[in-house]
């Protein structure tokens, strides 16, 4: 798998307005999240794992709360997934999800971010059959053979296992998600993550090379500024002094 997962553009907090647009981003994806599956995080893993990664990403327990509170109840947003697909600047695949109260306005804006950099967006399952849909969990831990065992005895199909360091990377098919973390979590108890998530990686990467990486950038950047976005990933390698 490679240290691909750690490509994934990221528009985290920089500005006040940039963090109201984090703290948006997390809210509706705990919001149904736990519509989904549940309120209470000990019988909801995903959740879980998404309100530990909202407070190492400093979202405010009053913003996690209401999302909770939302879903608890009958009435608020109806928000589905939308998931666009094409091919960026320099033709990198590129996927898009969404989370969206109203999909014809979701659709309209992601496209005009493709159409704007000259970008082409596919139809579903253009690009995505190039990617591998994992979960992906890293902790630090040096014994990876202990990690293995403890999830091959929860009979998780792991896809790979890597230590680098002091560190541990864990990836298995996204349909495994709640079983693998249940497995770590019952053979080492209670484990910080860095990584506890679920993404897509791609199968093979696209060098973004001259005048490609400036309006790449802008078309992640572009991307990233929709509200209803939630996850950009994508097959660009950038240069290094371009990547982040």
């Amino acid at each position: 798998m490679g240290r691909a997962f750690q490509n994934r553009k990221e528009s985290m907090a920089k500005t006040a307005d940039a963090k109201t647009k984090v703290y948006s981003k997390y809210g509706r994806e705990i919001y149904v999240c736990a519509k989904a599956g549940g309120t209470d995080p000990n019988g909801n893993l995903a959740l879980r794992g998404l309100m530990e990664r909202a407070k190492k990403d400093q979202v405010p327990s009053h913003v996690i709360d209401k999302a909770l509170d939302k879903a608890s109840g009958a009435g608020g947003e109806d928000f589905s997934a939308a998931r666009y697909e094409g091919f960026g600047p320099g033709n990198v695949m590129v996927i898009v999800d969404c989370l969206t109260d109203n999909p014809n306005r979701t659709f309209g804006d992601v496209r005009g971010c493709f159409t704007k950099t000259k970008s082409k967006i596919g139809t579903p399952g253009s690009v995505s059959h190039m990617f591998d849909h994992c979960a992906i969990f890293s902790f630090a831990g040096s014994d990876e053979d202990a990690v293995l065992e403890a999830l091959m005895e929860a009979d998780v199909d792991v896809t790979d296992i890597e230590q680098e360091g002091e560190r541990i990377t864990v990836f298995a098919p996204h349909t495994d998600y709640a079983k693998a973390k249940q497995a770590l979590l019952d053979a080492f108890g209670e484990i910080d993550f860095e990584v506890d998530e679920i993404q897509f990686l791609p199968q093979t990467t696209t060098p973004v090379e001259g005048d490609d990486v400036a309006m790449f950038e802008k078309f992640l950047g572009m991307l990233n500024e929709l509200d209803d976005v939630q996850n950009v990933y994508h097959s660009g390698e950038l240069p290094e002094e371009s990547d982040s």
